[in-house]
């Protein structure tokens, strides 16, 4: 998958076939949510510690998603397009919300066939971040406001090393300002100490 520079990767559960209350007419209709609100997840562990992101309720209020597209593993052929109606992205109270039809070209129909059969089984999203907090306490990225949606892709592989990559560019500095830190603590604790035996 190429990485774009400023462009953030995750990757969590697929759009799945449904047969009833379809949003769009058609027989290769998939749907599911590239995210949730308000629900912290890890993102990875280290060192024994745990780092974990969340998407607030109010994210992708504002947030452009004029043409956000459908692809596979954030590249190649664009399999469904928000601005031709084969794909709507919109926020509801659980996430973002996708559904989208895969008939418009062979390789969306491939696509289709691979999600019926439990072949790819799980989707991303790529976005920019405008506003972000940290949670020190319980060591959580906070995302406060989404700038720009770019794609929602089924991808092959659940966990892959780009959405790694682009994960730890945030946690990177966090967690070695938290190391740092708890040094601090320790040096003056023993100095602190050693003032107190002379």
């Amino acid at each position: 998958m190429p990485i774009v520079k400023n462009r953030e990767y995750r990757n969590l559960q697929i759009l799945q076939p449904q047969t009833q209350e379809k949003r769009i007419d058609t027989d290769y209709y998939v749907e599911g949510y590239a995210t949730t609100f308000n629900k912290p997840y890890e993102m990875y562990e280290i060192d024994g510690i745990k780092y974990y992101e969340m998407i607030d309720r109010h994210a992708l209020d504002g947030a452009d998603m004029s043409d956000v597209i459908l692809q596979y593993d954030h590249q190649g052929k664009v399999l469904a397009r928000k601005s031709n109606n084969t794909l709507i992205v919109e926020t509801d109270d659980n996430g973002l919300f996708v559904c989208a039809d895969l008939s418009k070209s062979s390789a969306s129909k491939e696509l289709y066939e691979e999600i019926d059969n439990g072949l790819t089984t799980r989707m991303s999203w790529a976005f920019t971040v405008l506003d972000e907090d940290y949670d020190r306490e319980t060591r959580t990225r906070i995302i406060k406001k989404v700038k720009k949606v770019y794609d929602v892709s089924a991808v092959s592989i659940p966990a892959n090393d780009d959405t790694e990559i682009s994960a730890r560019s945030f946690f990177n500095g966090v967690i070695e300002k938290e190391k740092q830190e708890l040094l601090e603590r320790k040096r003056k604790t023993l100095k602190l100490k050693l003032l107190l035996e002379d």
